[in-house]
């Protein structure tokens, strides 16, 4: 197991790793962008495949002996015991419509359980940051999830709606029926919104283990819990339907609504 000192050494490389390849995105976003749509019919810019770039390349300089999952370059070293996952652009589409809640995730995975998580907002010039038992930040200070217990009085996101409209509806009306205060939302940002306590609750649907596992830091020690649609823990083989929650009480009450 890493050591809080060589966890707390990889985080700081990982944050100035991810600062500057957060560069390249922006140096793209609101420019003229020629877009290639993937076989899973999302779409990919070069904005996507250089900030990747840069990710894995300062990766593997940093850390030579770990392997790598990235969504645009695929995976190297899978069978080592320490894995970094890099999702360059989280939000694809909000990036190439101009708007600037896109994001960039990257994870440190020992044995596949997710131990650091990097969440930058490059737009917003947020940046949300935890590693296992040294608590989670936002910009540097600490975060904490809400004290919300109840779905009834919950402030909830639900991401990726219309894939849940569409696959699983009658889920999708009884999510529409709950919470205090309840958005349509996409991508990463909801799930730090949780970790800082702004918003309650988010069901996350169809995700890749790019998309969510560099969120478990974050959400879990911030305080929150974060799993599967069925209450599993999160890892690669996850069927990428998401929740996260301030409590377990409410985590708990999400998770028998959605049953």
């Amino acid at each position: 197991m890493t050591s809080p000192t060589e966890l707390s050494a990889r985080l700081a490389t990982a944050l100035d790793i991810t600062e500057a390849a957060s560069r390249i995105s922006l140096a793209h976003f609101n420019g003229a962008l020629e877009i290639v749509t993937k076989e899973d019919e999302s779409p990919v810019t070069i904005a996507d495949q250089e900030t990747e770039r840069s990710i894995r390349d300062a990766l593997q300089t940093a850390f030579p002996e770990d392997g790598l999952f990235g969504e645009e370059y695929g995976t190297e070293g899978l069978e080592k015991d320490t894995v970094w996952v890099v999702d360059p652009i989280d939000g694809t589409r909000s990036f190439i419509a101009g708007v600037p809640l896109f994001g960039m995730l990257l994870a440190m995975t020992t044995r596949e359980a997710p131990l650091l998580g990097i969440c930058r907002l490059p737009a917003l010039g947020q940046v949300y940051a935890a590693a296992k038992g040294l608590g989670a930040t936002r910009d540097g200070s600490p975060i904490r999830v809400s004290r919300c217990k109840t779905l009834g009085d919950a402030m909830l996101f639900v991401n990726e709606g219309e894939k849940i409209y569409a696959e699983e509806p009658d889920v999708f009306g009884r999510l529409m029926q709950a919470g205090r205060l309840r958005r349509l939302a996409y991508d990463c940002q909801p799930h730090a919104l949780v970790a800082a306590g702004q918003i309650d609750a988010v069901v996350d649907y169809d995700l890749k283990p790019y998309d969510f596992l560099a969120m478990v830091p974050i959400v879990e020690e911030a305080g929150g819990v974060i799993t599967d649609w069925e209450g599993k823990p999160l890892g690669f083989q996850s069927d990428g339907r998401v929740v996260s929650a301030a409590t377990p009480e409410l985590h708990a009450e999400v998770l028998a609504l959605l049953a």
